[in-house]
């Protein structure tokens, strides 16, 4: 990791590392990726202004996430399937995030089950619930995570409707993997991988299996799956969940200001401005495009976090000017995770790190609670 300068140099060694349908799933979006690519795009379009001799020898990332005390305004986002990038994907991720001081999400469709990461992190997580037509099962998810002592549910709106990743569809990606002889290849050119999953906990998703009323076997958890997903979902079904789950709540995936006003009415403690990595609705606005205009309608009654593009600390940055308190990264620990284990995603982090405290010491800022839109350049 010595040599690694940046999240894309992460991104390389991870596409060298992982089989090709894994790491694509992280790194791809839907349709014809427009979403995906604007995300970064109008990122990058926003300029800081560089200032120039003022102190800033007291430079310090710390801030608070919904009350608590984190190193940075930084949370690992839920990401499904880490455990098929590195084995134990989810463990390491979390370890990594608990040693730096910032929070780990956990996603419904993650490999390792929420009990396998409770009894091997030593803090508590936040946990992300994808409602299902199931409720039954859902209560007991949730329930599930109480148990586990998780600091926070983070429950993600915007999936209703499944948008299609081409790639997927191409690379004929199934958890666990289906054997073919393209995949037979590849995956002899990764022994590292081939040992690192095999050595896992699980190799399926460790949250629904072996609780559901089918067999464990892909075929059947996958029809299951792709039947549940509840389109009938609303805002009153979050007074539902409210009722079960006593800790703070955070809805993920608004990206419009009547949806992030209606928010504000839940009793959510805080909302995820997010585009869901331009893994959903193709031809939607970049996340950092509609971030402004919800932060102005809805910021001072909630947290207002921030995903969709960050892959560096001046993403973060820019992201804190435009109002947002916090920032999520998904590939971007995806990638170390696949580059090198709990090592890599703890590198990503760093990265990230020193560039914001980089970052803020060009534009003349020492503290987190400094950034606002005067450092953008316009």
């Amino acid at each position: 990791m010595k040599h690694i300068t940046c999240i894309d140099d992460l991104r390389t060694l991870h596409q060298r590392r992982v089989p090709k349908a894994f790491f694509d799933y992280c790194d791809r979006g839907s349709y014809a990726e427009e979403t995906l690519r604007a995300n970064r795009e109008d990122m990058q379009a926003i300029k800081f202004r560089q200032r120039v001799l003022v102190d800033v020898s007291r430079r310090d990332t710390s801030t608070m996430i919904l009350g608590e005390s984190s190193t940075m305004p930084l949370i690992l986002a839920p990401v499904g399937l880490l455990g098929m990038q590195y084995g134990d994907g989810e463990i390491h991720a979390c370890r990594a995030a608990q040693a730096a001081g910032i929070p780990f999400t956990q996603s419904t469709m993650s490999i390792c089950s929420i009990e396998d990461i409770a009894a091997n992190v030593e803090k508590p997580f936040w946990f992300q619930l994808y409602v299902m037509k199931d409720r039954g099962f859902i209560k007991e998810l949730i329930q599930r995570a109480m148990a586990a002592k998780c600091s926070a549910l983070v429950l993600t709106v915007d999936l209703q409707v499944i948008g299609q990743r081409h790639q997927d569809i191409k690379n004929g990606m199934t958890v666990p993997p289906e054997w073919s002889l393209s995949k037979l290849i590849d995956f002899a050119t990764k022994p590292a991988w081939v040992s690192g999953v095999l050595q896992g906990k699980r190799r399926t998703f460790g949250n629904l299996a072996g609780h559901l009323k089918v067999s464990d076997d892909i075929t059947s958890l996958s029809t299951w799956i792709n039947s549940q997903f509840d389109t009938s979902l609303n805002w009153n079904d979050i007074e539902w969940i409210r009722s079960i789950w006593p800790g703070k709540l955070i809805l993920k995936g608004i990206l419009d200001v009547e949806d992030a006003e209606l928010a504000a009415k839940t009793g959510a403690q805080a909302l995820v401005v997010s585009n869901h990595g331009g893994r959903q609705l193709d031809g939607a606005p970049s996340s950092i495009e509609a971030l402004p205009e919800i932060v102005d309608a809805v910021g001072s009654q909630m947290e207002i976090m921030f995903d969709g593009g960050v892959r560096s600390g001046q993403d973060v940055m820019r992201a804190l000017a435009l109002g947002a308190k916090s920032c999520m990264i998904g590939r971007a620990y995806a990638h170390g995770l696949g580059a090198g284990g709990q090592a890599g995603v703890a590198k990503a982090i760093d990265i990230i790190q020193k560039e914001l405290l980089t970052t803020m010491g060009l534009c003349g800022v020492n503290r987190i609670d400094e950034i606002d839109d005067h450092i953008i350049a316009v």
